[in-house]
């Protein structure tokens, strides 16, 4: 599973078009270009190493999953440096995706999986689930430098299950991650 930090902002493009005489010919034209922006200053810095986070289940033995239903979870941590807390006391975070239809919260594999019948749940580290598209409990901030330690399980669908309908096979799933400060 791959994650990485969206930010999202607004590019604006303008249209120009003038038009010469040939009065103005001699002359070179003037354009005028407008710029614009938002220039903003985040609490933490998320490492480079961080914004595209691999999550590797290895292999996953489906007989484990009909008898267990999921496995365990797999640590994963994002890093963040640089945090003045004058700035920001918290973070929520925000795993964004397309959901399971069977197990509605969990991320759903990529199109291109051969494996079925099972799909990706994410919890903190104390294993309080953590939805797919909604936003986490607040995480405290340490002034400096800031760890949030989640973790990351495959779950075998209710049906796939009772029918011992896993499909076996290679998967992924991408999820992105949107961090808020408060």
């Amino acid at each position: 599973m791959k994650m990485k930090k969206t930010r999202y902002g607004v590019v604006t493009c303008f249209s120009m078009g003038f038009f010469v005489n040939a009065a103005q010919a001699a002359s070179p034209p003037q354009v005028s270009v407008l710029y614009s922006g938002n220039l903003v200053a985040e609490p933490c810095t998320l490492l480079p190493e961080n914004e595209n986070v691999i999550v590797d289940f290895g292999s996953v033995v489906d007989k484990y999953l009909y008898l267990n239903h999921r496995t365990h979870g797999v640590p994963f941590q994002l890093n963040l440096t640089d945090c003045d807390l004058g700035l920001g006391k918290t973070l929520k975070v925000t795993f964004n995706g397309p959901e399971s239809t069977a197990l509605p919260g969990l991320l759903a594999l990529s199109a291109e999986s051969q494996a079925s019948g099972i799909a990706i749940g994410m919890e903190t580290e104390q294993g309080q689930p953590l939805p797919l598209n909604a936003a986490s409990g607040k995480y405290p901030l340490q002034d400096g430098n800031t760890v949030i330690r989640l973790q990351a399980y495959v779950q075998g669908e209710p049906a796939a299950i009772t029918d011992k309908t896993i499909g076996r096979g290679p998967f992924n799933a991408i999820a992105t991650f949107n961090l808020e400060y408060e």
